[in-house]
């Protein structure tokens, strides 16, 4: 049977997600309803995507007995209360990222998806690239030798978006893009738990952080970054999505399928791998993705956490 998929939220990541769904057989992945907070958008993402059903607030998607699993677009600032709304119905969840504000609302999720014995996963895509399953091989078999430094440059030219830079909707270079830095160096050293954390940042007049120094990586707001990860290979461009991984001088490309509709970011089609990630996990019965655990996510969330700490970014959130 196909997994199908209730889509949460009609913005451009959803778009993109459905798009990446329809590059995969219809036989494994079909999208079943998508649920905005108006019906008029709703119906309207329905349309372009070819979708049967759509509502008009969240709460008719979770109503909804023909759902396998729940994808959320929603601004992060929202995850948690959009989170718990579909895990308490005992619905499978696929969370964009960032997962949640901060460490404490993350783990409300993941107590939310244990109690209710379904499925959790932070939308990390990158983590399900070919790319990166094979530095995860190279790395097993001491191809490169023992790792003993990570560094990861990301950089966009964001800055004249309101969304990216104001602290209400949750900001600044750390949450949206350094975590993909982040992430890279956990998962090249296994999840292991830093010793110790040094973050320093340029701060936005509007309290969220611009450029940001964390562990052993670099991230910024402003596309004079190159988006490049190094071990003792090159991670292509872009860093996050990449087809490219060159070492010792020798390049493997992994190229993407084409779109059926415009994109609103770089190599989207490859939110595909996250989507056959789930599937796979749904169909062994397993509650959480080894690519990225929900051990993952929690780590990822504590080491943002404190980073932001040390620079002095601090949400509403963190004061609830």
């Amino acid at each position: 049977m196909a997994t199908r998929w209730g889509i949460c939220g009609a913005g451009n990541i959803s778009h993109d997600f459905c798009v990446a769904l329809r590059t995969l057989s219809h036989e494994d992945h079909q999208i079943a309803a998508v649920a905005a907070r108006s019906l008029e958008s709703a119906e309207k993402f329905a349309k372009t995507h070819g979708i049967p059903k759509a509502y008009g607030s969240y709460q008719e998607l979770v109503k909804d007995p023909n759902i396998d699993v729940v994808y959320i677009g929603v601004l992060h600032t929202h995850h948690l209360q959009v989170g718990l709304l579909f895990l308490n119905a005992g619905k499978n969840v696929l969370c964009e990222k960032p997962f949640a504000m901060n460490l404490r609302e993350v783990r409300q999720l993941i107590s939310a998806a244990c109690e209710n014995n379904v499925f959790l996963m932070e939308a990390v895509w990158s983590r399900c690239f070919p790319v990166y399953a094979e530095v995860g091989r190279l790395l097993s078999e001491s191809a490169v030798g023992e790792v003993k430094m990570v560094k990861a440059y990301f950089g966009l030219s964001l800055l004249d978006r309101e969304r990216i830079t104001q602290k209400e909707q949750g900001g600044g270079g750390l949450m949206l893009i350094g975590m993909y830095c982040l992430q890279f160096a956990l998962m090249v050293f296994k999840g292991e738990r830093p010793e110790s954390i040094h973050a320093t940042g340029v701060l936005l007049p509007s309290g969220t952080v611009n450029i940001t120094t964390a562990l052993l990586t670099v991230f910024c707001l402003h596309n004079t970054c190159v988006c490049t990860v190094y071990i003792y290979y090159t991670v292509g461009h872009p860093m996050h999505c990449p087809t490219v991984l060159e070492l010792n001088g020798k390049k493997t490309e992994f190229p993407l399928p084409e779109p059926g509709l415009p994109l609103n970011f770089p190599n989207s089609t490859g939110l595909r791998y996250e989507a056959e990630e789930v599937r796979r996990c749904l169909l062994k019965g397993l509650k959480e993705s080894i690519k990225m655990s929900l051990t993952d996510s929690e780590l990822l969330t504590e080491i943002m956490d404190e980073a932001r700490r040390q620079v002095g970014v601090v949400y509403e959130q963190d004061s609830q």
